[in-house]
């Protein structure tokens, strides 16, 4: 049967990157598997077990030595992953076999290793992160001064800028950086715990030496790379670290689909739109059509990662005592697919960022299709300086810009608004006067300081510490 009779994952074929399918890799979970063998082996030798060096150095030999199709072999006939691959390890480490997993259960490789590929998928998710929250701030920047409609209830509302509003997608993923920073920071190893976590069998090869079993755990842990460790297990790590972990990745994947969603509304008003190729079809019927596929995408693969983050909610929930096996078909799906999807999200992010089109002239008309009515109050109180009576003023104006409003709405007409306040003598001011009142800068407030505020104190020291991250190259697939 051809790879093309079988279902094949699209986050693999189409989405995700090499690098986040490498970290979810056989390759990388068995050989990891073995790095932990090793690490056990070499701190129960530092603590008296009488395991010799020559065992430790053929182990580490043969890390990446992995013959799969004996282990597959061997997992059909032992029905235990775990021990199958112990075996696999012992045949082409045949000295070492003997203390192989000595003392252990499986989940001292199983969910130790699910920790490890968590953390450097977070590391690699947050390189990709870095990357976007930086194109994201040079976007914000060079438009933090231009004026375009605000939107309430998706009406139109108080002018921002386009910057501003830019901010607001870059200050999501910043509020998602900070929780990823702590994540790292505070993600606890499972540790050298034994079956039940009371560390029994460890007790037993150590006689009972308590210190010593304690000493194991913490030794074996910062061989992995973990500051912290759990004091408390039961044969596996809390879930609850699961939950953390997806709900991080779902919460990014929220960010992004309200980015993705701003970028198709304004795709449809013509005044922002995703980078499109040379030779890109919109529509197979429809030849002059750019859709906003990339943005779409985004928000297709986000809705997936949201709904895949209830999962370690349930699985947690429904842990009987020490632990039950029903975590395990549901954690190999929805830990990888998560990353995998968030990392296709980011690469998608960043390449419509890159080319990111801002189309200021129609940014402009809608601008002038608005602002008369929006200056309205400002022309009020500008006519009641020059003596008006504020009660007439405001009836004036209400009633032209009713007139106005069924020009617009009944005949397509444009808003002639301005005209009709210059033509009522009973309006104290003239045609300078009025048009000065509806300059859009004046209607931004505080939006570009508050940019340079924003990216000045918060983003920029982030862009600092990880500048060399930045610059990767990313390859949309379809």
């Amino acid at each position: 049967m051809s790879r093309y009779e079988t279902f094949v994952n699209p986050l693999t074929e189409r989405y995700a990157c090499k690098e986040i399918q490498y970290i979810f890799s056989p390759q990388k979970k068995f050989s990891t598997w073995r790095k932990l063998w090793i690490a056990l082996a070499e701190a129960e030798k530092e603590l008296g077990l009488p395991i010799t060096e020559e065992q430790i150095k053929e182990m580490k030999s043969n890390i990446n030595n992995i013959d799969f199709e004996y282990a597959k072999e061997m997992e059909k006939s032992l029905r235990h992953d775990v021990m199958a691959h112990v075996h696999t390890f012992g045949k082409i480490a045949p000295n070492a076999k003997p203390i192989i997993h000595l003392g252990a259960t499986s989940a001292y490789v199983g969910d130790n290793c699910d920790l490890i590929v968590m953390k450097e998928a977070l590391i690699h998710i947050r390189k990709k992160l870095v990357n976007l929250i930086y194109n994201l701030r040079n976007f914000a920047l060079k438009y933090k001064h231009l004026p375009t409609l605000g939107f309430t209830h998706y009406q139109p509302a108080q002018l921002t800028t386009v910057g501003k509003r830019a901010s607001l997608w870059l200050q999501d993923f910043m509020l998602d950086f900070d929780e990823l920073e702590y994540l790292l920071q505070n993600l606890r190893f499972r540790g050298v715990k034994g079956t039940t976590g009371t560390q029994a069998s460890f007790m037993k090869l150590f006689d009972n030496d308590s210190e010593k079993v304690k000493k194991l755990d913490e030794i074996v842990s910062k061989k992995m790379g973990f500051d912290k460790v759990l004091k408390i297990t039961g044969q596996t790590y809390t879930r609850k670290q699961d939950t953390k972990v997806l709900s991080l990745l779902a919460k990014i994947a929220e960010s992004a689909h309200k980015m993705a969603t701003d970028i198709r509304l304004l795709q449809n008003l013509k005044e922002v739109e995703e980078p499109f190729e040379k030779k890109q079809i919109g529509s197979s019927a429809m030849a002059y059509k750019r859709n906003p596929m990339r943005s779409e995408r985004v928000c297709a693969l986000a809705r997936h990662i949201i709904t895949l983050s209830l999962n370690p909610y349930m699985t947690h929930a429904i842990q009987w005592f020490e632990r039950t096996l029903d975590d395990s078909a549901n954690r190999r799906i929805t830990i990888p697919e998560s990353f995998m999807g968030v990392d296709a999200i980011l690469n998608l992010l960043i390449n419509i960022t890159d080319g990111l089109i801002v189309y200021e002239k129609m940014i402009e008309k809608h601008i002038k299709q608005e602002l008369p009515f929006m200056a309205t109050e400002n022309i009020i109180m500008e006519a009641v300086k020059k003596g008006a009576d504020r009660q007439e003023m405001h009836e004036i104006i209400r009633v032209h810009s009713m007139e106005a409003g069924k020009k617009i709405k009944l005949e397509g007409m444009e808003n002639d608004l301005l005209e009709r306040l210059i033509k009522d003598n009973r309006v104290p001011l003239d045609e300078n006067e009025i048009k000065t009142l509806l300059d859009p800068k004046e209607f931004i407030g505080r939006a570009p300081e508050q940019v340079l505020e924003f990216i000045n104190e918060e983003v920029d020291p982030i862009i600092e510490k990880y500048k060399n991250e930045l610059g990767i190259n990313i390859e949309i697939k379809v």
